[in-house]
């Protein structure tokens, strides 16, 4: 599954990254994290009392999905239907937030589609392999429960949905947000047309990496250029994706 080409160009700019990715939590006077040196995930849990899940949880994302339980999945219920509002480089991604209207039922519950983001390469394997890029479409329920639904990309023809975005890149100050206009079709053509996906349980993949968060990844990839995939990488400077955790003997639903 993984496309190779990326990798030499990804390999290069990691040895030219000298400085670590960091910036505030949202919120203000939280522990600055990031994905490199003494503020990566390897002391996420040290760096705040707020982020002991990081260290200490038992269900924590990404993993490598090795599906254990074949249950013949039902179709998700999407029904994107707003449009997106803003693009805000947060020092950690590039997250495109979403107007009201666009949700997944899930059990009868409605989660909202609050945003998407993006990681460089994918956060998640499946069966020991990783992609390029990985989506992760957040979903909150009015009562806080959390659903993510996470679409993966391989390398192959340019995304016209993803150049729109990354079209954004070069007027983006960190921090800043920017109008950024795609309507509920270009966001649903995000999500891959065959959707067979995975289930499992398991955390924000990000500080302070909160449990029983509803996970389901598509398991056909959309597609996305190699110098799409190195734009992304250039705006950062490095990798963007947490560590593959334990999935210490979890259920992946298939």
């Amino acid at each position: 599954m993984l496309k190779i080409g990326y990798r030499s160009a990804i390999a290069a700019m990691v040895i030219m990254a000298t400085l670590p990715i960091t910036a505030s939590a949202s919120g203000g006077k939280h522990a600055e994290w990031g994905y490199m040196g003494d503020k990566g995930p390897l002391h996420w849990g040290d760096l705040s009392g707020d982020f002991k899940m990081c260290k200490e949880g038992k269900i924590q994302t990404p993993i490598d999905i090795v599906p254990n339980k074949d249950v013949d999945l039902p179709p998700l219920k999407i029904d994107y239907k707003s449009a997106s509002t803003t693009l805000i480089d947060n020092g950690h991604t590039v997250q495109v937030n979403v107007a009201k209207g666009s949700t997944l039922t899930i059990d009868g519950d409605k989660y909202r589609l609050i945003q998407f983001h993006f990681h460089v390469p994918s956060e998640n394997n499946i069966e020991g392999d990783a992609f390029p890029l990985e989506a992760h479409f957040v979903h909150s329920t009015d009562d806080g429960k959390l659903a993510v639904v996470g679409v993966m990309f391989e390398e192959g023809d340019e995304n016209p949905i993803l150049k729109k975005i990354w079209n954004h890149f070069p007027s983006l100050k960190r921090g800043e947000e920017k109008p950024c206009e795609l309507d509920a079709k270009e966001i649903s053509s995000l999500l891959p047309e065959k959707r067979d996906y995975y289930r499992f349980m398991g955390s924000l993949t990000t500080p302070p990496c909160s449990e029983g968060v509803k996970w389901h990844l598509f398991k056909t990839p959309s597609t996305v250029s190699k110098e799409q995939i190195v734009q992304f990488f250039s705006l950062f400077g490095a990798p963007n994706n947490r560590p593959i955790q334990p999935r210490n003997g979890r259920t992946i639903e298939e």
